[in-house]
């Protein structure tokens, strides 16, 4: 290759600035390589030949070349350019699932006698990272409404490090005010941290109200068929490189090559897949409010949610694929008999805990994804027995509600 080709190809990979979301999703990425391929390579090797002992030395002394995966490879880097230029963030760092990022975040956040201010809506795993894990190892966490931004501020201490937020929340979809949370944090010189899983910036790009630091399960929406685990964190260079880099090299909770680049295929498609799934997700909620059955629905652009004018602004007005709905109940056992009912008398919808794919999943939370929190933290979260998460799909509309009649319309009173 001459030396003017080789200037051109690099040059096709500094795109122009000011282009939009959408663009960034199929166009940021690596340069390609000496053959000029159009789609992102698939680099499969856990080492890289070195052309003399000096480069080597070099650069592994600077960790900036490849030279081993576990500290870099160049399909993850593409993945993590590309997610980086979504977000609006000046760096990214992949990692091998959504827990494997907040436990990066915090070893390399957190040390002894530091404080944690949580929504307690968060994930199960993330209630339990915190409260459990990290609190053998010195760490404290305050677990706070999410909507209350009164008991955030109470809860902050002068050890206080994080604010840890996730917003839109599985499964109740509550919202929080990331800029105001911002606020909060900076005002107390602590930081607040995004879990951007369930909008995806496609929907939200939380840097933009003000928080540091994005996190991502990218097993989810980024992926969107379910194919792969994947984690991210997204934030300042000095954050992403400096302090979890090294991190990350130490403990190697990296991402392989292949998940990076299905997720970086799936990137591509994102933004098309969630303006899509919440005009289906919305459908679906107003269908299940004029049901009998159902005691109430969780969707933020349903404008019975408690939050609805503030996720609107922040969401870019859309409200995601997921949704939650509530069965009438006298009690708690018979609330549970009837969502399992509902549950098993679905035919085309998916019972699984997992999110985010093209086909629409329905699950019990209490017994899932929070089955492992104690009765009083489920309750504290708001997750009852006769509730239900619904992840929508991309099936017929019709379809989806048509399944879950079956189960509504067989309920004994």
């Amino acid at each position: 290759m001459s030396s003017s080709d080789e200037e051109r190809r690099l040059a096709r990979a500094r795109l122009p600035a000011g282009l939009r979301p959408e663009t960034l999703a199929v166009r940021s990425a690596l340069a390609p390589s000496q053959y000029g391929e159009n789609s992102e390579a698939l680099f499969l090797t856990s080492a890289y030949v070195q052309p003399d002992a000096e480069t080597s030395a070099r650069r592994f002394a600077n960790s900036e070349d490849f030279t081993y995966s576990r500290t870099s490879n160049p399909t993850v880097r593409a993945l993590e350019a590309r997610l980086a230029a979504m977000e609006g963030t000046e760096a990214a760092v992949a990692t091998s699932s959504g827990m494997s990022a907040i436990l990066l975040l915090c070893m390399g956040l957190l040390k002894a006698g530091d404080h944690v201010v949580c929504s307690r809506s968060v994930f199960g795993s993330t209630i339990n990272l915190f409260a459990k894990e990290f609190g053998k190892f010195g760490v404290e966490t305050t677990f706070v409404s999410q909507t209350d931004l009164a008991e955030w501020r109470a809860a902050i201490k002068p050890a206080t490090k994080l604010l840890f937020a996730e917003t839109p929340t599985n499964p109740l979809t509550e919202v929080c005010d990331i800029r105001a949370l911002a606020d909060m944090a900076h005002a107390a010189g602590a930081q607040l941290v995004v879990d951007n899983t369930f909008s995806t910036p496609a929907l939200q790009r939380p840097v933009e109200l003000g928080a540091d630091l994005v996190m991502h399960s990218a097993t989810k929406y980024m992926d969107g068929q379910g194919r792969v685990m994947a984690g991210a964190l997204c934030g300042s260079s000095r954050v992403i490189r400096d302090v979890l880099g090294p991190v990350l090299r130490t403990v190697g909770m990296v991402l392989s090559p292949f998940n990076a680049w299905v997720v970086l295929k799936g990137l591509e498609t994102l933004s098309l897949r969630m303006k899509a799934q919440s005009e289906q997700a919305l459908a679906v909620a107003r269908w299940l409010e004029a049901r009998p059955e159902v005691a109430r629905v969780y969707y933020p652009t349903l404008e019975s949610h408690p939050q609805h004018e503030l996720a609107m602004r922040q969401q870019n007005g859309q409200g995601g694929a997921l949704l939650s709905f509530e069965l009438k109940a006298a009690t708690p056992e018979e609330a549970r008999a009837a969502a399992f009912h509902v549950i098993d008398s679905t035919r085309v919808l998916s019972i699984a805990t997992n999110l985010g794919d093209t086909k629409s999943i329905i699950t019990h939370p209490a017994t899932t994804s929070h089955g492992r929190l104690s009765e009083e933290q489920r309750q504290a979260a708001g997750i009852s027995q006769g509730l239900m998460r619904l992840a929508v799909g991309l099936e017929h509309v019709d379809d989806i509600c048509d399944d879950l009649l079956r189960g509504l319309s067989t309920l004994k009173n």
